[in-house]
This record gives C-alpha cells, structure tokens and sequence, in this order.
C-alpha cells in the first residue's frame, strides 16, 4: 500500500512547455491526498522557489536535492549544508576553468558571474535572470546547501575529480547541481520515512531526470515520466504518458491510488 509519494517538479509536475502544473495532476494529487497519502516535493530547487506549487496539497519538500528537507510550515526535518573548504575550492575551480557557480538560495538563484548557460536555465525554467553577487560575502551570511556549476559534462569530469566531497547530477545539459557527497532525493525520501515512520516499499516516486534516479530506484515504485531521460527510464519500474499527457493522473489510475475517469 503506498503511504508517501515524492515528486520531481521540472519535467515532472510543471511542463517545459506551458511552466505550469497540469489540471490533471493536480486534480489527481488531491484525489490521493484525500484519501490519507502523504505528499511530497521532491526536487533540485530551493523550498521557497515552488510558487506554482501552492494548490498541491504537499506535506513536506525535499528541496535542494535532499539536502533540505522541511515540512510545509517549514519546520527542518533535516539540512545537509556545503562545507566553508568545498564552496572555496570550488570558487577557486570556477576561476581557472572559467566555468559559472551560483547558490541556489530561497531567495533565487545568485552567481558569480552570469554566462549563456546561466541565462539559459533562466529561459528553461520561466525565473529571474540569477543575480550577480560576490559568493564569499553571501556564503558569510546565509546557508548554502546547494551550488549550481554551468558547464559541460567534460569539464564536470576534471571539477569533480578535485572535488571528491561533493557530487553532480544533472536534470539539464547546460549545468550540474552540487550538493554534499551521499545526499540525494533518495535519501531525502528516508528522511521523511524516518520522520514520519512510513516503510521504504510504502513510498511511490515520479521523476524524469538524472537527479532523480537516486530516488526512483530507492523508492518502492519508481515511476518516470514519459519524457524522462535514459538514466531515469532504465532506474524506475514503471513509465507513465509524458507531463503533457497527464502522467501523473495515468500512473495513479494505474496503480490503483485514484479512481480511473
């Protein structure tokens, strides 16, 4: 019986084309909360960067790519913050290989320098263009848990290398999150389990990107979207219609977690 079920947002809950959630997953997401499962986001943004969101009935967010884990209200179920000597190291990589590094913050997205990559995944996604900031200062004053490195799968070869704390993964080709080595949504869906005391083979998740295999193969059904990448198809044990053909709403229908229209 599914008790909690996670999902991706980009790609997942809000379509590429329209950036918004579609009537049908969100009329289904209700159908299941009403009947007592839990809800929960799942994704590489920051918690407060889910506005389209707001008529989800969500319990909880594993934002950050698990490294931030709140409850709705916000209450911290769990924070796994960048390390001062990484983020340095990093800054000093940015700088030799010319490559953009932003914090991915609530308050949005904030880089060292702006780059056709950057300004890309501000088209992608419908955002503010990231603001140009110095990371040092802000690094001082708020709680990285997350970075964001616009550059190519090559050169993520050659950062990550030097950088063997952290881990990359990637939803999109034009940049890579960053977050602390063994924190991903699979572990921020144990940390709800633990909080909430549901079992590993109670859990459903949707995703359709690299950072979500993590969490579609620790899930007890692993549901990727019909647009989802190869990495996430071959890690999920189910493949629903894409977001734009109601995947989410055909995938609760067949698992018996809503009632079929």
């Amino acid at each position: 019986m599914t008790k909690a079920i996670f999902l991706d947002v980009d790609g997942t809950l809000i379509s590429f084309k329209t950036h918004e959630v579609p009537v049908s997953a969100l009329e289904a997401l209700w159908q299941a909360h009403a009947r007592g499962v839990q809800l929960f986001i799942a994704t590489g943004r920051a918690a407060g960067d889910l506005g389209e969101l707001g008529e989800i009935p969500y319990d909880g967010v594993a934002a950050l790519n698990g490294a931030d884990c709140l409850m709705r209200d916000g209450r911290v179920v769990a924070r796994h913050p960048i390390p001062r000597a990484d983020f340095e190291r990093a800054m000093q990589l940015s700088d030799r290989y010319g490559f953009s590094l932003a914090f991915e913050l609530n308050e949005g997205l904030f880089v060292n320098r702006l780059s056709p990559g950057a300004e890309e995944w501000s088209r992608m996604v419908a955002h503010p263009m990231p603001v140009e900031t110095n990371l040092y200062e802000l690094f001082e004053n708020c709680e990285c848990c997350q970075m964001c490195f616009f550059f190519d799968p090559e050169t993520e070869r050659r950062v990550m290398a030097e950088l063997p704390s952290l881990v990359a993964t990637r939803w999109c080709p034009v940049f890579a999150d960053i977050n602390v080595r063994g924190v991903d949504k699979g572990t921020g869906m144990a940390e709800f389990a633990a909080h909430f005391g549901f079992a590993h083979d109670e859990t459903m998740a949707f995703g359709d990107g690299g950072n979500d295999v993590a969490m579609l193969r620790a899930a007890g059904v692993g549901v990727a979207m019909g647009n989802a990448c190869d990495e996430a198809l071959n890690a999920a044990d189910y493949i629903t219609a894409s977001v734009d053909d109601d995947g989410i709403r055909k995938a609760l229908e067949h698992f018996g977690i809503i009632d079929k229209q």
